[in-house]
Parts: C-alpha cells; structure tokens; sequence
C-alpha cells in the first residue's frame, strides 16, 4: 500500500507543524521536502483548507526574491494577464508539460551518466558535482529563457486564433445587417436628401 502523503499543519501564528516528526518545522524545511520528492500536503490547522499551492509559492516568491531569479519581470507580467483569459486553463497545461519535459532530460542525463560511472562510483559523483556546480546557472537561463520563448509561441498562436476567428465571421453576414434592415436603413437617409435635392 502507497505511503499516505506527509501532513503539514499550519497554525494561526503562521508555524508550520510536521505531524511525522511531531515538531515545528520552517519554509526551508518544506523546501527540502520538495527537492527530496517527499510527498507532503499542508493544510490549515483550524479549517482543515489545503495550503500547499499558497506555500509552494510562497517558497518561489522567496527563491525569486534571491540572487538569480528565474522569471523575468515581462514573463511574469505576461503570465499575469492570462488570469481571467480564455486560454488560462491552457497556459496552465503548457507550462506544465514544458517543465515536465525538461525535468525528464535532465533525468536522462543523470542515467545516462550512472550506465557509464555507476551509482557509486566517487568518480561519477564528483564529476556530477562539478557539472551541476558549473552548469546550474547555465541550465537556470536556459530555463528562464526556454519558458521565455514558450510563452511566445503561446501568445503568438492566441494572436492566430483571434485573427482567424475574426476573418471566419468577416464573411457572414449577420441577420441585423441584412438588407432591408440594417443596411437598409443606414441609406435610406441618403436616399431621401438625393430625392430631395432632385426636387
């Protein structure tokens, strides 16, 4: 049977409660639950709401706030705009799938050094080390920057959506145009000053 996820109490004095290890534990903590892939959810203590999400942000607001954000200011403001928009649900999904695809290559990277090293190899660990050490700010820009451009493309085909829906209804002619109504109406008034002038 699966391991029931790790409960997080959080109080009304903002303290978070780790029921496992029955003691007060700090962001930082949650933070390293999450790098360890530790399945966790934090709920309010009195109302029994789910806080994960506001937590797990609360954990990238910190780490934005730091020395090497990730997002940039336009990204986020992008972002921002597509609260409320047609296409949030879809943005949602496609930053998902985006950074799901990236964590999978980084894991293939990991493997495929294992197959060569092994797993236990001081040799492949220090190697490792030192990748990680010299490419974790390379592979945070490429990341800021793979994000960058997905949300591009994102935009970019929203802006081809709205075009193509616009010339689909420029050629119909909707029934309060019609003639005899709409169009109708709008010349009859020139029609009259004409027969008028003709008078």
């Amino acid at each position: 049977m699966a391991e029931q996820a790790r409960l997080i109490k959080k109080y009304p004095n903002r303290r978070l409660y780790d029921t496992r290890t029955s003691s007060y534990i700090t962001l930082a903590d949650v933070k390293e639950l999450v790098l360890a892939n530790d399945d966790f959810q934090v709920v309010d203590a009195k109302t029994g709401d789910d806080l994960t999400r506001s937590i797990l942000l609360q954990i990238i607001l910190e780490e934005e706030a730091g020395g090497a954000p990730m997002f940039t200011s336009d990204l986020l403001a992008h972002m921002i705009r597509f609260y409320g928009n047609a296409m949030q649900g879809m943005m949602g999904k496609y930053l998902e799938n985006n950074i799901k695809a990236f964590t999978d290559m980084q894991h293939k990277l990991q493997d495929q050094a294992r197959s060569i090293y092994g797993d236990n190899s001081p040799i492949s660990q220090d190697l490792w080390a030192q990748f990680l050490n010299f490419q974790g700010p390379a592979m945070q820009s490429m990341m800021g920057a793979y994000m960058e451009q997905s949300k591009k493309m994102l935009t970019q085909m929203q802006e081809q959506v709205e075009s193509q829906t616009r010339n689909l209804f420029t050629g119909f002619q909707l029934p309060s145009y019609a003639k005899g109504s709409g169009e109708a109406s709008a010349t009859a008034p020139e029609t009259r000053k004409t027969g008028a002038a003709k008078k």
